[in-house]
């Protein structure tokens, strides 16, 4: 086949890697001049990705891999169309389709015959169907579901364990028309290999759920469900904390017993994916709340975490706090809406001065994120650990020099650490 993936990001161009590793053809279309040219040369335009170096330089220098701004001319010469282009929300949770929609005149520019138009962008239930094949049909003049076909398939994977996600997850799909999911179906299974998966009750690989909502519903419900685990966990730590008990003793003893699943708490929730897709779900459903209640529960952490460190040391007014992780979380080089943001305004609201630490970034990028800078060595007042980076797992009391207490929002610190400056974890801080 010739495949086109739209959006050469950090799960697009992994996409493209794995498509043409099955010895397929892959145009990637881009609007970024740079991330195209990039492309082209074999160069990876951002870090992080496990193999994606070797697997891109490969697929370029044996002809299977190029890149383009051209997204029409890539689009008709190609068999199949995979879309994942950024969708965001805005503050009150509205979805905003401006670069969907303008991806999906592109696409319809170039769509001829025969061809299969997969969305793998998150999107809120129904807009396969009713936003971007009316869209692709008006732009073309081609029939959706009878001339070309359109289905929804969500990416399942993390950044930094794409290619394991890919063979791990069974792959949804749902299509507009039973033309449509059988494109797909056939479409999947020939670029993907699945592991074996005996835990699962039907054998790992492409899994038709009936129709493109179903598809949608299906990723905002399991990124939703996270959110809102997460959120009951909070609740039960934020509780723990005023009643003297240790949450996660608690979790682990709970989980100990087969039907249940309690999430761990922490200091935020981050990333392009779980503090967004119960949005999409509020929109489809604004009636939900119990999602609505999950996701206020997570927005306050940060808030908390600097409300557990006024109750251990007092006024925080002019005292110098280091933040440790600008990442959402760790070992990852993203701050998609990481809670370093919020930690930061919390403290600065009090009245400390923030600073923040990330092993993974440059001064000159934090910087460029709006942070004052900390270094490891350097002296502070307080500590508040915002991400799980595996870098803070061997700090000692000489990176935090003059310290008098740590707020570990990750309860990740290691007894070093804990030992020399007392350390608050975030669901066994006493405060009575």
């Amino acid at each position: 086949m010739i495949i086109t993936v739209v959006g050469m990001g950090k799960i697009g161009l992994p996409l493209a890697a794995q498509f043409s590793s099955k010895g397929h053809k892959v145009i990637g279309a881009d609007v970024n001049p740079k991330t195209v040219e990039l492309i082209n040369s074999g160069v990876v335009p951002f870090p992080g990705e496990p193999t994606l170096e070797e697997r891109i330089s490969d697929a370029v220098e044996n002809g299977l891999l190029q890149a383009t701004l051209d997204t029409p001319d890539a689009v008709s010469q190609s068999d199949a169309v995979v879309v994942v282009v950024p969708l965001f929300v805005d503050s009150d949770g509205t979805p905003d389709f401006g670069w969907m929609d303008s991806a999906t005149e592109k696409i319809g520019e170039g769509l001829k015959p025969g061809t299969l138009v997969s969305y793998e962008t998150t999107l809120p239930v129904g807009t396969t169907r009713n936003r971007f094949a009316p869209m692709l049909e008006k732009i073309s003049g081609l029939n959706a579901g009878v001339d070309f076909f359109v289905s929804f398939s969500p990416e399942r994977v993390l950044t930094g364990r794409v290619f394991e996600d890919l063979k791990k997850y069974p792959k949804l799909i749902g299509g507009i028309s039973e033309e449509s999911a059988a494109a797909a179906k056939s479409f999947y299974n020939a670029v993907l290999d699945f592991d074996d998966r005996p835990d699962l009750d039907k054998p790992n690989g492409v899994w038709d759920l009936g129709s493109s909502e179903a598809s949608e519903m299906a990723k905002l419900a399991e990124t939703t469900y996270r959110d809102v685990n997460i959120g009951l966990a909070n609740q039960f730590a934020k509780f723990a904390d005023s009643a003297g008990i240790d949450v996660y003793a608690v979790i682990d003893a709970c989980n100990s017993q087969f039907f249940s699943h309690i999430h761990q708490p922490g200091i935020a929730v981050g990333g392009h994916c779980i503090p967004i897709y119960p949005q999409m779900y509020l929109w489809n459903d604004p009636s939900a709340t119990v999602v609505r209640a999950a996701r206020e529960a997570n927005k306050e952490m940060p808030s908390y975490a600097v409300k557990v460190l006024e109750n251990k040391i007092g006024n925080l007014a002019n005292l110098k706090v280091a933040v440790l992780g600008a990442a959402y979380r760790g070992g990852v080089k993203e701050t998609a809406f990481s809670g370093v943001f919020d930690v930061v305004r919390a403290l600065e609201a009090s009245g400390a001065k923030a600073y923040v630490h990330d092993p993974m970034y440059t001064d000159v990028e934090l910087e460029k994120l709006g942070f004052t800078v900390f270094h490891l060595g350097e002296s502070c007042d307080a500590v508040i650990v915002q991400a799980n980076h595996g870098e803070y797992d061997n700090l000692t009391a000489a990176d935090l020099l003059g310290a008098k207490h740590i707020v570990d929002g990750r309860n990740v610190l290691k007894a070093g650490i804990t030992s020399s400056i007392e350390t608050t974890v975030l669901g066994s801080a006493s405060m009575n």
